[in-house]
């Protein structure tokens, strides 16, 4: 009976593992093909020959985008749009969520309902961009980090991880003469560093990837991120400051417009996979406390 248990316990581990380096594979593979193909000979990548390994290595692709400025000059637009944003998201989701954690609040109940309605019914697109508009903000920062300020879901998760600290902290701390904001910024915050990095993991990552706003509220190509920036180029086929470099088709050349494509991709992603290391222990342990509290 234990033999019998012990193998169908080591064929369940192993199904299991097996379908572990399975969803591994699917979820790694494309990153390695854009990248291997962002490093080969344009012609191999023609010819259809790059599928495990890259052909001809090279890195002309890489070269005319440190030469594009335009793209250099979105990358700035969105660490700005990315710092400035999360900054205003985690700062307004704490107090909210401080406050509504708060039981003793006044209309606490009727506060947390209208709230979470926001989650499956809003004003809708168009809306929001004739309240964006009245308001001066077309064709400026706060278009793309206001409207997104608070988004409720993390705020919940926020909140309910709030409500686990006890009580008897903020009451004693009351007691010694601290204020409402002092307990927050003193023995809340400092208590609660995963579910912040979990919140500004979230919040970076919206930011970072968020390409629809700026197509709607912002009108110079000036503004513009460097998500809009990869959108044009891998769906408009927009190849800006290349002066040559990829050559017309059936010519020899070593780059071409897959190279360009991919090489951006890379270098889009590249500052979210360097993050992602460094607060991952505590993404785990913020989204599980979160979650299960409550």
């Amino acid at each position: 009976m234990n033999r019998q248990a012990t193998l169908g316990s080591r064929l369940l581990d192993g199904v299991i593992i097996v379908l572990l380096l399975a969803l591994v594979f699917v979820t790694l593979y494309p990153i390695y093909y854009i990248f291997i193909v962002s490093i080969s000979d344009g012609s191999a990548v023609n010819r259809g020959d790059v599928k495990w390994i890259p052909h001809d290595v090279t890195i002309e692709a890489y070269k005319i985008i440190f030469k594009n400025k335009d793209i250099w000059h979105a990358y700035g637009n969105t660490l700005q749009y990315t710092i400035i944003g999360t900054a205003i998201n985690v700062v307004l989701s704490a107090m909210c969520a401080f406050a509504l954690s708060r039981k003793d609040m006044y209309g606490r109940n009727a506060f947390i309902f209208m709230i979470a309605f926001t989650m499956f019914l809003s004003g809708g697109m168009i809306p929001t961009y004739l309240v964006i508009q009245k308001l001066g903000l077309i064709d400026t920062m706060w278009a793309i980090v206001l409207p997104p300020a608070i988004n409720t879901f993390n705020m919940i998760i926020m909140k309910t991880f709030f409500e686990g600290i006890p009580v008897s902290l903020q009451e004693s701390a009351f007691l010694d003469g601290a204020n409402d904001i002092q307990i927050l910024l003193r023995i809340i915050l400092p208590l609660s560093m995963p579910i912040m990095a979990t919140m500004v993991l979230f919040y970076a990552v919206h930011h970072w990837n968020s390409f629809f706003p700026s197509l709607l509220y912002l009108n110079s190509k000036d503004m513009y991120p460097v998500q809009v920036m990869l959108r044009n180029i891998v769906i408009a086929g927009e190849f800006a400051s290349q002066q040559g470099d990829i050559g017309s088709a059936g010519s020899s050349f070593r780059v071409v417009a897959a190279n360009y494509k991919y090489a951006v991709i890379i270098i889009t992603i590249i500052p979210i996979l360097v993050v992602y290391p460094y607060l991952q222990k505590y993404f785990a342990k913020g989204v599980m406390i979160g979650a299960l509290k409550g």
